[in-house]
């Protein structure tokens, strides 16, 4: 959520942004807003100015008393008491105001960084840089549903009898790698200097408000029926959760911590929720980062978690490349973002393992995370970025490191958390 400040003061620059991410549907809002807190600022300036006139009548009753104009007196005392029935219902109507402001302000997106490049979608996002040799097999590629059922360590008919779609049995050594993976990240995060946090799966409507909009709590978000609770999607909720309505001390930050969750997402209308495998399902394994810091420092922070993801995938000597989000491919609440994605040797083309997005100040202003220098409060910057994904990690692994014999090498940093170096059929 953006500054109020600057549709009062700016709202050309607000509706410019709007362009950029091509959504002229929603440049109307920009006025609505304009014009709702001009009541709001109108009716606050009367709640003001009837508290100023009850202080100015309690000076008028003593003076009264003491000239024991009793009269007088009795009359002021009887204003006096009319004041709060008027401040009452005026402040219901500001209430209502700012509930509808903000739920307004909850649909502009937030302002985009200089640096973003404009464009319409996905299609015309900007590729970075490569990294890691693409190697051509000298034999007929299986995908990672083929492999995972021919070595006997994945299993979909059973999870859709007791699940349904989007879910799966993981076994054996691939599960074991699975863990790996998760093992793997949390080490190389806390190398890094942040704190390991353990979460709770579940979060109120409240944080989740915090972090999307109505229509993606609908479209993504399990609800725990007649609780105010929710499954999360990713540990960056509960992570970032934990700080909302609260003031950080300057010498505070930043504050780093990282998480491994299980996640849950019902993907409604997601492309790939039905098809068979584990890139994109109802449940999975994620480490996640996340960053509270300066605003004057949120940007150094973006570069290192880009160099952390950079460096972990390097590890994992899989084919990857940086691609930066352009503005039509922005979710409202993000400043700037990019995406990690690796190589598919099946479909010849690269998929998305990670994802890291500055919300600068968007996402403090909409949970209330401040921060405190000795003088004054301030929004602090948020940032988050997707340590790793472990089941597209092992799409990536199995694709890229499948052998002739149906066999699946591991990646060498991960041999002292298998014990094993690869997965093969148990005869």
């Amino acid at each position: 959520m953006i500054d109020i400040k600057l549709i009062r003061e700016n709202a050309e620059i607000v509706k410019e942004n709007i362009k950029k991410k091509f959504q002229d549907d929603k440049l109307g809002l920009v006025d609505k807003v304009k014009k709702l807190d001009s009541q709001w600022r109108k009716l606050r300036y009367e709640v003001d100015g009837l508290r100023a006139e009850r202080n100015k009548i309690s000076e008028e009753i003593n003076k009264a008393k003491k000239a024991k104009d009793e009269k007088l007196a009795k009359e002021l005392i009887k204003q006096a008491k009319e004041i709060p029935e008027k401040i009452s219902k005026i402040e219901e109507k500001s209430g209502k105001l700012a509930d509808e402001i903000k739920e307004i302000m909850y649909k502009i997106p937030n302002i985009i960084h200089d640096s973003v490049p404009v464009g319409k979608n996905d299609k015309e996002n900007v590729e970075i840089k490569k990294y890691g040799k693409i190697v051509k097999p000298g034999f007929e590629l299986k995908n990672h549903v083929e492999l995972g059922e021919s070595l006997g360590v994945l299993d979909f008919d059973t999870s859709g009898k007791t699940s349904g779609n989007g879910f799966y049995y993981m076994k054996g050594k691939l599960a074991l790698l699975n863990m790996a993976l998760i093992n793997f990240a949390r080490d190389f995060m806390v190398k890094q200097g942040f704190e390991y946090v353990e979460t709770p799966l579940m979060i109120r409507k409240d944080i989740l408000t915090g972090v999307y909009s109505h229509a993606e709590i609908d479209a993504m978000s399990y609800k725990i029926e007649d609780e105010d609770l929710y499954l999360i999607a990713t540990s960056e909720h509960p992570l970032i959760g934990q700080f909302i309505d609260k003031t950080l001390q300057k010498k505070e930050l930043p504050v780093l911590e990282t998480a491994y969750t299980m996640c849950f997402r019902k993907e409604i209308g997601s492309h790939g929720i039905n098809e068979k495998g584990i890139y994109r399902t109802h449940q999975f394994n994620k480490q996640e980062m996340v960053v509270i810091c300066e605003p004057e420092e949120s940007y150094r922070w973006y570069d290192k978690m880009l160099k952390f993801s950079v460096d972990l995938f390097k590890e994992l000597e899989i084919p990857f490349r940086i691609l930066e989000c352009c503005s039509g491919d922005l979710a409202d609440l993000k400043a700037k973002s990019c995406d990690l994605e690796a190589w598919s040797p099946i479909q010849g083309k690269y998929f998305e393992v990670t994802s890291l997005t500055n919300m600068e100040g968007a996402q403090a202003r909409r949970l209330g995370i401040r921060i405190n220098d000795g003088q004054k409060n301030y929004f602090a910057h948020t940032l988050n970025n997707t340590v790793i994904a472990t089941s597209r990690a092992l799409v990536a692994i199995m694709e890229n490191f499948q052998q002739k014999d149906g066999s699946i090498k591991i990646p060498k940093a991960l041999w002292k958390y298998t014990g094993f170096k690869e997965i093969k059929v148990e005869k």
